[in-house]
């Protein structure tokens, strides 16, 4: 799955990532007023509408990008009916061609990492037969419980040839309360020193070490990492850790990084990297940049938005030499 990706985004020229991440006060008007008609002021209302909103803006940017990013909780809020819509929207993004990356973020032991795993990647038995759940492509994954909760996800993906992206420097502000700690890495008993280094820098090793089971033609891997475009100095220093992982990039637009923060996660010929855009295109038309598209038009401010984050990225790489 990661040399589709990596071909989406060589036929694209767009190394992004539209996060779907839909919440009420971004469905305009018009689209709550027909799921309400619908379905009334429910969970089922609201998961029409937020389904319809998200079925205007992948019709309109479908053709820009490689990729999309639902981010299961926007949908879990809503209960059985939201994940219902979840699903109506892998398949719909499916069937468009476009990659999906389920930003699930699980993370757990035996059994139960490996229902997680099935869940999002695989396929379940149900008497003779071999069922699919939410079908993503790929699966955002927690490290913390270590090998035990990542292993089986990479054994999936081995069988499904499917791919995940392991957090390890997130794009949130409070990241650091444990990601920057200075843990123990090297003990030198000769010259009695204690070499200190990142926690995120650990992690980035270990993606690494999960990676090399499983290598895909292009040369990265079908394990890939999560580090967020608000710590470009990080981001360095991860991609040198982390040669062969296809770096997820959140932080972009709405959480203040721009393209000229994203110049280290690509290697020279602009692959390595993946940058998500969630709210700043989804919601584009409550921009003051967008606002002549107005609420009737939002789903044309989203693929205007696309446009102008290729473009920015475009030009930083190019400023680089990239």
């Amino acid at each position: 799955m990661i040399d589709k990706l990596i071909d989406k985004i060589k036929a694209t020229k767009a190394p992004i990532v539209v996060g779907l991440d839909p919440m009420m006060k971004f469905v305009p008007e018009r689209i709550k007023k027909v799921a309400f008609d619908l379905k009334g002021e429910t969970l089922e209302g609201a998961a029409e509408a937020i389904w319809l909103f998200n079925k205007e803006i992948v019709d309109k940017i479908y053709d820009l990008i490689p990729a999309v990013k639902p981010q299961i909780a926007m949908y879990e809020q809503f209960g059985i009916p939201g994940l219902i819509s979840f699903q109506r929207t892998v398949d719909y993004c499916k069937q468009k061609g476009l990659v999906v990356i389920g930003d699930v973020k699980r993370g757990d032991i035996g059994s139960t990492s490996v229902a997680y795993a099935t869940a999002h990647l695989g396929k379940v038995q149900v008497g003779n037969s071999l069922c699919t759940g939410f079908g993503e492509d790929f699966a955002t994954v927690n490290p913390y419980l270590g090998t035990d909760g990542v292993q089986p996800f990479i054994d999936v993906c081995k069988e499904e040839k499917k791919g995940i992206f392991i957090l390890v420097k997130t794009s949130n502000a409070s990241s650091g309360e444990f990601q920057d700690r200075l843990v123990k890495s090297e003990v030198d008993a000769e010259n009695n020193t204690i070499s200190e280094r990142p926690l995120y820098e650990l992690v980035g090793e270990k993606v690494a070490q999960w990676g090399d089971q499983f290598i895909g033609s292009n040369g990265y891997s079908y394990v890939g990492a999560v580090v967020g475009a608000t710590y470009p100095e990080q981001g360095r220093i991860l991609r040198q850790i982390m040669p062969k992982a296809f770096i997820l990039v959140p932080g972009y637009g709405a959480q203040g990084a721009s393209g000229k923060d994203l110049v280290h996660f690509f290697d020279e010929n602009r692959l390595g990297a993946i940058v998500n855009s969630s709210r700043g295109i989804i919601a584009a038309y409550q921009n003051d940049k967008y606002k002549q598209f107005g609420s009737a038009n939002f789903a044309d401010a989203a693929r205007q938005a696309v446009i102008d984050m290729v473009a920015d990225i475009d030009q930083a790489l190019t400023s680089v030499g990239k």
